[in-house]
């Protein structure tokens, strides 16, 4: 993808889109979404991260670096394929269609995930096998240590890796005895994991290539860490900073600022970048190549972490015992350049931004980001706002992690909301659905050459369908829409946007 393109586009996660079972994936409605974002002029869909969610539901809490998503995988196309029964798809009363209910749908979708899987074991013809086998093999770098972590999770009632009792801690010492011992016991787990990850590719696949078609590019998301108990650590405890007993000696977070006062300890396990240089950053390099796999273009959540990383003790409470700690820098990005290439990123450069930040960024030319409702929120002088944009940027209306901009608009101070009106050249008595349209029209007119906005603020919609709430445990990551909020009006007004902004062909 292009980056210097002008571009439109939307932020939505795959799990929120409409559908059955319980949540959004990859199947039929993924597809239809495509063609409603051409028709709306949208040349851009973020997808969020795509991989496993893992603690408070959240994608940038993932137990894996490389596989996807289970919940992702569609299943009326396992049925349609004879692998699972047609009345496996019956969808239980509870399941709604306006929210996610997490502790219900991930059991039910992958009982059927593990159904199809011995269909597919039973019935699949021999091109299907050899397909697979033939996937199999090209993702052995990371397929067989998730495959056996997921299947010992599910054996352990999902107990951290590090909890697992055999032997007395034989299996987190990754002892080769127990690991071979593991893969014999759990060899139907791992099919069906192995499995739901060939699912995943394919149909992940199928959705690339008709947004590829239809002019719309997919934009995916690169979390800096992942969670302790991930397969990653699990394998390589040696690239992250654990003591003996298996624990982080310092976590991931960022300062206390004016939106945290104590800071956020995010409490993911930091990187031995100097084990990982020493290897020639293969993790990394492995990692972006799974990237480009699964999008056209992805953001770098947390840029500013590689070159400067808030480091907190494990036993402190908070991020304010914290201090920084240099990143990589530029050594591992000319490394994966030389090894790949010029790449298609943007990098995620919000949060206390220095010096050295923005000389990294710039060394590669990527995008930064900036959001409109935030620049509203401070005043004249703001980076954020409009008039402070640059050509090589994204700007956003408001973004996955904040309030939605109508909601911000319903609760903003006066002194907020006369300056934005006045910047905004609306009413400060505006209602909150007008607002975000006059926010929506602001980001749209931008200099910069990618503009994106929640589908939540496309739709005028409050703080209750926001996504996530950055520094709470519960209740994200659950907002769906259904096919008829989005009426008959919004996708004509949306092109024509597109077109007096210059972000769809002439």
């Amino acid at each position: 993808m292009n980056l210097n393109e002008r571009r439109a586009g939307v932020v939505l996660h795959l799990t929120a889109l409409p559908g059955p079972h319980g949540s959004g994936d990859l199947g039929e409605d993924a597809h239809r979404f495509v063609h409603w974002l051409a028709g709306a002029g949208q040349r851009l869909w973020q997808v969020l991260p795509v991989g496993p969610a893992g603690p408070g539901d959240s994608p940038y809490q993932s137990p894996s670096a490389f596989a996807g998503h289970p919940l992702l995988v569609a299943l009326p196309p396992l049925a349609q394929a004879g692998w699972l029964d047609a009345a496996a798809l019956a969808e239980p009363p509870a399941f709604n269609r306006q929210r996610i209910d997490f502790a219900t749908t991930g059991p039910w979708r992958m009982a059927r995930l593990h159904a199809a899987a011995a269909g597919f074991a039973a019935r699949a013809t021999p091109a299907q096998r050899s397909a697979f086998a033939a996937w199999r093999e090209a993702q052995a770098s990371w397929l067989a240590d998730w495959t056996l972590y997921a299947a010992l999770k599910e054996a352990h009632q999902g107990q951290p890796w590090w909890a697992w009792p055999e032997d007395g801690g034989a299996l987190a010492r990754r002892e080769p005895a127990a690991l071979a011992a593991a893969r014999q016991r759990h060899a139907t787990a791992i099919e069906a994991h192995a499995f739901i990850q060939w699912c995943f590719d394919t149909q992940l696949a199928a959705l690339r290539q008709t947004a590829q078609a239809a002019g719309v590019a997919l934009m995916g998301d690169l979390p800096i860490f992942v969670a302790h108990d991930s397969a990653d650590v699990w394998a390589r405890p040696d690239l992250f900073l654990l003591g003996p007993d298996h624990q982080p000696t310092a976590v991931a977070g960022v300062p206390p600022d004016g939106y945290s006062p104590e800071g956020q300890r995010w409490g993911n396990p930091l990187y031995r970048w100097d084990a990982m240089a020493a290897e020639g950053y293969a993790w990394w390099l492995a990692r972006v190549r799974r990237a480009l796999a699964q999008a056209d273009v992805f953001r770098i959540d947390h840029f500013r972490g590689f070159a400067g990383h808030w480091e907190i003790p494990a036993s402190c409470p908070t991020a304010m015992g914290g201090r920084w700690v240099p990143g990589p820098g530029a050594a591992l990005f000319d490394r994966i350049e030389a090894e790949l290439g010029r790449l298609p990123i943007v990098a995620e450069d919000l949060g206390l931004i220095t010096p050295d930040v923005v000389a990294l960024r710039e060394r590669y030319g990527w995008p930064g980001m900036r959001i409109v409702y935030e620049g509203l929120m401070q005043g004249a002088d703001h980076g954020f706002l409009p008039h402070r944009h640059v050509p090589n940027g994204l700007v956003y209306s408001s973004t996955h992690d904040s309030d939605t901009v109508a909601g911000w608009w319903a609760g903003a101070p006066q002194q907020q909301r006369d300056f934005a009106a006045a910047y905004l050249g609306i009413d400060a008595a505006a209602s909150p659905a007008q607002a975000a349209q006059a926010v929506l029209r602001a980001t749209q007119t931008s200099v910069a050459n990618l503009a994106l906005a929640p589908l939540q603020d496309l739709l005028g919609l409050g703080s209750e369908h926001r996504m996530n709430r950055p520094g709470t445990a519960d209740g994200n990551w659950g907002w769906r829409f259904d096919w008829p909020i989005l009426g008959e009006a919004l996708a004509p007004a949306l092109a024509r946007l597109a077109q007096v902004a210059a972000r769809v062909p002439g």
